[in-house]
């Protein structure tokens, strides 16, 4: 059995959709399928995940909503239309989508999921109507039903352990299933999403569970580059990455697949294949174990660069800070205590940073925190630098090849780029440089003109 997984650029009108189901047809073992919310269909258009988080923010507000509910009906049943089906499955989607948006509000992050899981819970629906309306034995899957039991954490939901033996029942199904992306069901039975993307993770999950010989993702590029196509021109295709690899350049910014998507299929070293929907014959690229990687790929020390945005610093000062015992335990426990998760935490003798996503700050909570360390620490100083981007040069050639670090730094002086810190991982597999959000794109290039040029 193949697990194979569509973007939602894949399913973002009929035409799209009938380019799918010839790829899965195309194969007899594409018997999973997991399906994303319709994307845009142009530049100009919405995503259908945007439109349901729209038609909840103004539900949340109390505010007449029917204007935000018709635009995703209206999505629905334009692809409904174009696919030649009865107006049963527009109906069926309609009153689904106003039962979640008559649901209790007493829980806005609740809602919030309910709304939202409804973009590819609906899209499942529709492409097992079409294939079932042109003969074929294909069915829709309900998470809940299926077991896809996750952790009770809007918007950020992690999968649970014995998830897997109940979603492993699905490999003894003869038909073709389609599995809806992004969303499962809390232990209680509410509706959780993993973060933005986490179709990607659904994807992974399953192909763990079934135990997969092959994950497909299917997206809109034929490849996966050394860059971002939007930042260099023409990037170096790249056949193959590690899955180590792969997982900091998600991580670091790259778009094509979600950080989280790998853990499942690492565990069980099943292969990745990122392809294109428009270009199902391109060889696209391979998501492999480190020891699967060809000497070719080995020869390369970086392969790939990536950058994103949305960090601040907390910067820590305090004399004989190393003499401490538990400093860093004590510092890392009172952001715990406030809910704030950390990145990294570079450090000095007398001094440690850590790095920490934006989407966490707020003013009241860090100046309690700042409060705090000054008060149970006694640490001397304590900023926080905002706008920050972190760039990430990636490789496992890079532990048997000298001067990568140098080399990096010295592309980015250059550029005139001011570094704020350097880190790189034990396994030497990344090297990660802290730059301000204003050179990122800057930084990206300077790179690459260093190690692919």
């Amino acid at each position: 059995m193949k697990v194979i997984k569509f973007g939602g650029s894949s399913l973002a009108d009929a035409n799209q959709i009938k380019k799918v189901c010839d790829i899965v047809l195309a194969d007899p073992a594409r018997r999973l399928v997991v399906v994303s919310a319709p994307g845009k269909r142009n530049s100009e258009d919405t995503k259908v995940t945007d439109l349901l988080i729209k038609l909840a923010e103004t539900s949340l507000a109390d505010k007449n909503c029917s204007t935000e509910l018709k635009a995703v009906v209206d999505r629905y049943a334009s692809i409904a239309e174009d696919l030649g089906l009865d107006n049963e499955i527009i109906d069926e989607i309609t009153k689904d989508l106003t039962k979640r948006v008559n649901s209790s509000k007493k829980n806005p992050g609740k809602y919030m999921d309910l709304l939202k899981a409804a973009g590819e819970d609906n899209s499942a629906k529709l492409v097992a109507a079409y294939l079932k309306s042109i003969g074929k034995n294909a069915e829709y899957i309900d998470p809940a039903v299926a077991g896809m039991i996750l952790s009770d954490e809007f918007g950020n939901a992690q999968v649970l352990p014995k998830s897997y033996n109940k979603l492993a029942r699905l490999a003894k199904k003869d038909s073709i299933m389609i599995f809806p992306g992004f969303f499962g069901y809390s232990e209680t039975g509410e509706v959780v999403t993993f973060s933005r993307g986490g179709s990607d993770v659904t994807g992974g999950i399953l192909a763990a569970a079934v135990n997969a010989e092959l994950y497909e993702n299917f997206t809109d590029v034929d490849s996966v580059y050394a860059a971002n196509p939007n930042i260099v021109d023409n990037p170096t295709p790249i056949p193959m990455f590690s899955y180590e690899e792969m997982r900091e350049l998600s991580y670091a910014g790259f778009s094509v697949l979600h950080e989280e998507a790998l853990a499942p299929v690492f565990q069980k070293g099943i292969t990745v294949n990122i392809k294109n929907t428009n270009n199902p014959a391109a060889p696209g690229t391979l998501i492999v174990p480190s020891y699967a990687l060809n000497e070719e790929h080995k020869k390369f020390p970086v392969v790939g660069i990536a950058a994103d945005k949305g960090f601040m610093t907390l910067h820590v000062s305090k004399y004989m800070m190393n003499r401490e015992i538990g400093f860093g335990r004590k510092l890392l426990q009172v952001l715990e205590e406030a809910g704030i998760s950390y990145e990294h935490t570079p450090s000095g003798i007398d001094s440690i940073s850590v790095i920490i996503r934006d989407k966490y700050y707020d003013e009241a909570i860090f100046d309690k925190i700042i409060k705090q360390l000054y008060a149970e620490l006694e640490v001397d100083k304590v900023t926080l630098e905002f706008d920050q981007a972190i760039v990430m040069i990636v490789g496992n050639g890079m532990t048997h090849s000298i001067g990568t670090a140098a080399r990096a730094a010295f592309a980015l002086s250059n550029a005139n780029i001011n570094l704020n810190m350097i880190n790189q991982g034990s396994s030497e597999v990344s090297i990660m440089f802290g730059v301000d959000a204003k050179d990122a794109k800057a930084s990206v290039q300077a790179l690459y003109k260093e190690f692919f040029a």
